[in-house]
């Protein structure tokens, strides 16, 4: 139910394709995917966990890459026309 909540709100599925540098081995490459609800242009939720991983993590960040959908439209809601009750 809080997933229908957040995108009811405007936040869309956010995937985010995170390169870094392995820390024993940095000329090696390690992919991450990220996926979570995020608010499209800005991106808190991705931006609060990059800035996590650069302050806690040893792998340095290489590139991200994002995709986002919007997952339930305005063509996706309507009004019922009519409402019938059963006793």
């Amino acid at each position: 139910m809080a997933n229908l909540i957040l995108q009811l709100n405007d936040y869309r599925l956010t995937t985010a394709e995170i390169l870094y540098h392995m820390p024993d081995h940095p000329k090696l490459l390690q992919q991450y995917l990220w996926q979570e609800y995020d608010l499209a242009p800005h991106f808190p939720e991705l931006r609060r966990f990059l800035n996590f991983w650069e302050k806690k993590l040893d792998g340095r960040l290489h590139s991200v890459r994002v995709a986002n959908k919007k997952l339930i439209t305005a063509d996706d809601i309507r009004h019922a026309r009519e409402e019938y009750l059963i006793n």
